[in-house]
């Protein structure tokens, strides 16, 4: 996933790259997407994040909740969202679309 680099302004890699992940949420050092999914769905979701998850090096906290799956990428100790979180975005929102197909 490429960002979007807008000429003459200050960039805003977040903004973005968030503009081309639909349904994620920007709230503080966190990104977050909550999917409607079934049992199945989730622990093959669940199984895929995690498989991903070491590739990046990112810890998704992922959770269920009244038939929803709950997913949530925060920043590091440095408090500053980086490409790993926007990248392991990509890749649940890429894994999430593959159950649908």
């Amino acid at each position: 996933m490429g960002a979007v680099w807008k000429r003459n302004r200050r960039r805003d890699y977040i903004s973005d790259a968030l503009s081309q992940l639909t349904g994620w949420v920007h709230e503080g050092d966190c990104l977050k997407r909550t999917l409607p999914l079934d049992d199945t769905e989730h622990a093959v979701l669940t199984e895929r994040i995690s498989v991903a998850a070491d590739t990046f090096g990112v810890r998704p906290h992922i959770r269920r909740l009244d038939g929803r799956t709950q997913i949530q990428l925060c920043a590091g100790d440095n408090g500053a969202l980086t490409s790993a979180e926007i990248g392991m975005a990509a890749r649940v929102e890429a894994a999430y679309q593959s159950l649908n197909q």
